[in-house]
C-alpha cells in the first residue's frame, strides 16, 4: 500500500508544480504582451505624427515618401541579421535594446536644433524600422520557449490582439493628440511607450535566443514559470513538438527534415545560408513564407488605395472613412483572436498551415470587395470579415514557423520580415504609380489577386503532402502486418 501511494504523491506534485508553472508562464507573458501593447501604441502613434511632422517640415511628399521608404529598408536589413543575433544573444537583451535604441532616438528628434531635423528624422526612420524588426522576430521565434509548444497558438493571439488594440488606439488617437499638444509632445508619449516597455522586459526572466533549442539564456536561470518546467514541452522547444501542429508542419514541410539540419545551423557562423537552410529544409515553409510576402504586396494596395477610395465618397472628410474602415477591420482581428484562443485551450490544437492558406484567400477576397462600391454596411461587413481573416493568417503563419528547431526558427522569422519588407515596399512603389492611372478596385483587384493565386497553390501542396503522407502510413502498415499475420493477411490489411 505505501509503495503504491508513493507514485500517485509523487505524480500529484507533479501536476501541481507543472500546473503553477503554467500559470506563473502565462502570467508574466500577459505583462510582456501589455508592454509590447504600450509600444505598438507609440509605433501607431508616430507612423501618423512621424509623416505628418516630415510632410510639414519639409513641404514635400516626396520626403514623406523617402522617409517611408528608409524605414522599410531598415527592417528588410534587420531581418536578415536577426538570426545571427539570436544564436549570439539573448531574445531578453534584443527586446530590451530594441526598446531602449527607439526610446533614445525619438529623444535625439526632440532635442534636435532646426539645422539639424532632417538628419535627427533620418535617424528616427533607420532607428524605428530596424528596432521594430528585430523585437518583433526575437518575441515571435522565442514564444515556444516562453510559454511551451503546447500554448504557443495562445501565446501569438494574445500578442496579436494586444497589437490590434493598440493599433486603433495609435490610429483614432494621433491626430487629437497632434492637433490639442503638438508634435514635441505627441514625440514624448511615444519616448514614454518605448521605455515602459523596455521596463518591462527587463523586470521579467525571458527565455529564448543563443541559437539553443532547449537551453535558458544565462539571464534567466530563475525563470522556469516563464519558459515551463524542465520537463515541458516549452522548455524542450520545438524537439518535443508532439502535438497536433507536428502533423500540420508534416503536411507543408514534408518531414522533419528541418530538425536534421539543427546541427549544420548550429555550427554555422553566417546568417544567409542559415537562414535559407531553415526554409530549404522545408520546401513548403518556403513556399508559405513567398505567399507571406506576396500577402505583403497586397496589403500594401489597400494601404495605398484606402484614401484615394475615401476620397471619393466624401471629398470634405476623407479621414472619416478610413478611421472607420481600420476601426472595424480591428474589431474583426480582435474577434478571431478571441475564437482562436478557446478554439487552443479546449482543443489543444492550433490552426495549422491550411487556416493560413484559407485564411490568406479570405483575406484578399474580402480587401477586393471592400472597393467594388458596396453600400456602407455591407463594406462594415467586408472590413469585419477581412480583419478575421487576417488574425487567423497572423496566428496561423506564427504558430507554423515556430515548429522549426530553435537553431533555425530565429533565422526562418527574419527572412520572413525581410520578405514583408520587400513585398511590402515595392508593392508601395509599383502601386503609387499604377493608381496615377487605374480605379482603386483595378490595383487592389490584381495585388490581393496574385495572393489569392499563391495562397491556392500553397493549398494544393499541402493537400499533396497529406495524400502522400496518407499512402506512405496505409503502405507501412501493410508491410508491419505480414511479419505476424502472413501475406493473405498483409494484403487484408494494405485494402483496408
Amino acid at each position: 500500500m505505501g509503495s503504491a501511494d508513493g507514485p500517485k504523491a509523487d505524480e500529484t506534485d507533479g501536476d501541481t508544480r507543472k500546473a503553477r508553472d503554467t500559470a506563473v508562464s502565462e502570467r508574466r507573458f500577459r505583462f510582456l504582451v501589455a508592454g509590447y501593447a504600450v509600444s505598438s501604441y507609440g509605433t501607431f502613434l508616430n507612423m501618423v505624427a512621424l509623416n505628418l511632422f516630415v510632410y510639414e517640415t519639409t513641404g514635400r511628399a516626396l520626403a514623406m515618401g523617402l522617409f517611408m521608404a528608409v524605414r522599410l529598408a531598415s527592417g528588410f536589413v534587420a531581418g536578415l541579421v536577426v538570426g545571427g543575433l539570436l544564436a549570439r544573444f539573448s531574445a531578453k537583451s534584443i527586446m530590451l535594446w530594441a526598446n531602449v535604441g527607439q526610446g533614445a532616438v525619438m529623444l535625439v528628434l526632440i532635442l534636435a536644433p532646426d539645422g539639424m531635423l532632417t538628419g535627427a528624422l533620418m535617424a528616427v526612420s533607420v532607428v524605428i524600422g530596424a528596432c521594430g524588426t528585430l523585437f518583433m522576430v526575437a518575441l515571435r521565434s522565442s514564444i515556444p520557449e516562453m510559454v511551451g509548444e503546447d500554448r504557443r497558438a495562445w501565446a501569438n493571439s494574445l500578442s496579436i490582439t494586444g497589437r490590434s488594440l493598440a493599433m486603433v488606439a495609435g490610429f483614432a488617437s494621433a491626430g487629437v493628440v497632434v492637433s490639442l499638444v503638438g508634435y514635441t509632445a505627441a514625440f514624448l508619449v511615444d519616448m514614454a511607450t518605448f521605455v515602459a516597455c523596455a521596463v518591462t522586459v527587463a523586470l521579467l526572466p525571458i527565455a529564448g535566443g543563443k541559437g539553443a533549442g532547449g537551453s535558458a539564456p544565462k539571464d534567466s536561470k530563475d525563470s522556469k514559470g516563464f519558459k515551463g518546467s524542465k520537463g515541458s514541452k516549452g522548455f524542450k522547444g520545438s524537439e518535443s513538438s508532439e502535438d497536433s501542429e507536428s502533423s500540420e508542419s508534416s503536411e507543408s514541410s514534408g518531414g522533419s527534415g528541418a530538425g536534421k539540419d539543427a546541427p549544420a545551423a548550429k555550427s554555422g557562423r553566417r546568417w544567409r545560408p542559415v537562414a535559407f537552410l531553415a526554409l530549404a529544409a522545408a520546401p513548403g515553409m518556403g513556399l508559405m513564407v513567398a505567399l507571406r510576402g506576396v500577402d505583403a504586396f497586397g496589403s500594401s494596395s489597400h494601404n495605398a488605395a484606402l484614401p484615394i477610395y475615401s476620397m471619393s465618397l466624401d471629398a470634405s472628410n476623407p479621414a472619416v472613412f478610413v478611421s472607420a474602415f481600420w476601426c472595424v477591420w480591428a474589431l474583426g482581428n480582435i474577434g478571431a483572436q478571441q475564437v482562436i484562443q478557446r478554439y487552443a485551450q479546449r482543443t489543444g490544437r492550433s490552426v495549422g498551415a491550411l487556416g493560413f492558406g484559407y485564411g490568406t484567400v479570405v483575406m484578399s477576397a474580402a480587401f477586393i470587395a471592400a472597393f467594388a462600391g458596396f453600400p456602407l454596411a455591407v463594406t462594415a461587413v467586408i472590413a469585419l470579415i477581412a480583419g478575421a481573416a487576417d488574425g487567423l493568417t497572423e496566428v496561423a503563419y506564427t504558430s507554423h514557423l515556430q515548429t522549426l528547431p530553435a537553431t533555425l526558427r530565429g533565422h526562418a522569422f527574419g527572412l520572413s520580415a525581410t520578405f514583408e519588407n520587400l513585398g511590402f515596399g515595392v508593392g508601395m512603389i509599383l502601386v503609387a504609380a499604377a493608381l496615377d492611372r487605374f480605379s482603386p478596385l483595378a490595383v487592389v483587384g490584381w495585388s490581393h489577386g496574385a495572393a489569392i493565386v499563391v495562397a491556392v497553390v500553397f493549398l494544393l501542396r499541402v493537400a499533396g503532402v497529406r495524400r502522400a503522407e496518407r499512402t506512405g502510413l496505409r503502405k507501412e502498415e501493410a508491410v508491419e502486418g505480414r511479419p505476424d499475420r502472413g501475406d493473405r493477411d498483409g494484403a487484408e490489411v494494405s485494402r483496408g
